[in-house]
């Protein structure tokens, strides 16, 4: 019997019961819309084309990017990860406000529906890989490096099903098939999150043992690397640090981090912050996703633009993520701060808000952002009102003004998505290194400590905010969360960090704020605050997603859902 090698291990299961009755002669009629098993296991270009194609993920719901395959995460797909927290909500929904409202249920699962079937199903096809690659024919270099990317994609769906569901079930090197024994209690065992978490770490460390430091050709910087390896670890030991996980030591996280960092190759990019996200391998980018300008994609201006441009809105910033920014002397923007001016409150702020929130008067193509009312050209009184922002502001970060918005298809959405990068890495590190030795201490092994790690991202050209001046440990730790908050926002880290410090609870129980602006007669503002999505609501058994009811059924009930769901 012949079966296709891309079904995922428990799509697999679910299928048995159906399969089991069928007649041996109809299984075996060869697919025309495949490439035959017998050909992937003896053409060696056909099987690095496979290895390849797993570094991006097969579409399994609705809008799940443009025509192209979603990859690690979400990045560039229409709704991203920063519209299930307090960063921003999604203008049009797509799936997104079930999650923001705490409706999350193992039948319905929104935008987040599909982490479980894409990453078993990436899983085994690794497995399968694996299998394949111990009897093809090429040189044993090439193997190894090939062994050390097949483990380090596995890995990284490991990660998300880690981060996402705690406890998961670890299928070793075993590729399941339809002649397994599928009522095995082992198949739907769920290891405990330490277990997860070792098991993850090992094989990373295994990868990066056989990865190169670099690679070349038109892969450049969307290839694992040993830094990629690195980099996922320093990010996993972190995970299993903090309090959601309890599964490790901030002392393993702080030599995590500190691998990477003693690479000596990666360094934070001083061409500008909003730059950095337009060209492909800065300094700072240490794994990314590289696009070409020969297949479809997401086009970000469009679907993230201010509708006087003709712009979706899509992602749009709240006014909590506006109100994160400080002003450029390091304090926060309230009236107790000399640089605060009320009537105008989008001045003196970090560098960093300009290059990733568009505002109400914000330079942005030929004219400046009218988000005020009446008549603002942005606001609802604009053209193509429908697709008004409904909390006052537009994302700026990743989107590439040089790129058309109007009639983009095939013209835009070159720039990379960014997996990794140097400034994860330093925050990876001072947030261990302050819980493990305190925020001045200089670890064994490393060169400088947990504050001086904040400041070097904090002192980039063209931010050059002040240094941190918190004093003791809790407050340098509310300093590194707050420093996490602004420099990696909109990249998917927030929806994991309220979490694995365990204070979504707080965060994302709050109203998500927008703000409404009057133009006076005298060509002055009025800022008022509104609600921009109502009923924002987290219960504690949201730390964790339920495992699709379609899995626990497919399961035969042997697969345990996470509790309280």
């Amino acid at each position: 019997m012949k079966y296709k090698y891309s079904i995922p291990v428990f799509i697999l299961i679910g299928g048995v019961l159906a399969l089991s009755s069928c007649k041996k002669d109809f299984l075996d009629v060869t697919a025309t819309d495949r490439i035959p098993t017998n050909t992937l296991e003896s053409d060696t270009a056909v099987f690095e084309a496979f290895v390849t194609n797993e570094y991006i993920g097969t579409k399994l719901q609705d809008k799940e990017a443009d025509g192209t395959n979603p990859g690690f995460g979400r990045g560039f797909e229409y709704s991203m990860w920063s519209s299930l927290t307090d960063e921003s909500i999604y203008n049009n929904d797509d799936a997104t406000w079930i999650i923001q409202r705490g409706q999350l249920a193992p039948e319905s699962l929104g935008a987040l529906g599909v982490i479980w079937g894409r990453s078993y199903r990436s899983i085994r096809e690794c497995n399968y890989a694996l299998t394949v690659l111990a009897k093809i024919q090429m040189s044993a270099a090439h193997k190894t490096m090939l062994e050390g990317e097949i483990k380090f994609i596995r890995a990284f769906r490991y990660q998300d099903l880690i981060r996402n569901y705690g406890k998961v079930v670890l299928m070793g090197d075993k590729v399941m098939g339809l002649k397994d024994d599928l009522q095995d209690p082992a198949l739907f065992k769920r290891a405990t999150i330490k277990e997860g978490i070792d098991y993850v770490v090992a094989q990373l460390d295994d990868a990066a043992s056989k990865l190169p430091q670099d690679n070349s050709g038109s892969w450049v910087g969307g290839r694992a690397t040993k830094g990629a390896a690195l980099a996922l670890k320093s990010r996993l030991t972190l995970y299993a640090a903090s309090p959601l996980y309890a599964a490790g030591t901030w002392e393993a996280a702080v030599t995590a981090a500190q691998q990477v960092i003693s690479l000596n190759k990666y360094s934070i990019y001083q061409g500008g912050y909003g730059n950095m996200f337009l060209i492909n391998q800065s300094t700072e980018s240490i794994f990314e996703r590289v696009y070409t300008k020969n297949a479809n994609h997401v086009h970000l201006e469009i679907a993230n633009g201010p509708n006087g441009y003709g712009g979706w809105a899509g992602n749009t910033p709240t006014q909590t993520m506006v109100e994160a920014y400080d002003l450029t002397n390091g304090l926060p923007a309230n009236a107790t701060n000399p640089l605060y001016d009320p009537a105008k409150p989008y001045e003196n702020r970090d560098p960093r808000f300009k290059a990733t929130i568009l505002y109400n008067g914000a330079a942005y193509r030929e004219r400046n952002i009218e988000t005020f009312i009446p008549g603002g050209k942005d606001s609802r009184d604009g053209n193509d009102n429908w697709n008004t922002t409904k909390t006052g502001y537009y994302l700026k970060k990743f989107m590439n003004d040089a790129y058309p918005l109007q009639n983009p298809w095939g013209n835009a959405g070159f720039q990379p998505w960014i997996y990794f990068r140097y400034a994860e890495i330093l925050l990876n590190f001072a947030e261990a290194a302050n819980e493990a030795y305190g925020p001045d201490a200089v670890p064994s092994g490393a060169s400088f400590s947990a504050r001086q790690a904040i400041n070097m991202i904090r002192s980039r050209t063209g931010v050059n905010m002040p240094a941190v001046i918190a004093v003791g440990q809790d407050a340098m730790r509310t300093a590194i969360r707050h420093e996490r908050q602004i420099e990696l926002a909109f990249e998917e880290h927030r929806f994991y960090d309220v979490r694995r410090w365990k204070i979504a609870e707080v965060t994302e129980n709050l109203p998500c704020r927008g703000v409404i602006i009057t133009k006076n007669g005298d060509g002055s503002f009025s800022f008022a605050s509104k609600i921009a999505l109502d009923g924002r609501k987290f219960e504690p058994k949201h730390y964790w997603l339920p495992i699709p009811r379609a899995e626990i059924l497919a399961s035969g009930n042997k697969l345990d859902q996470n509790p309280l769901y």
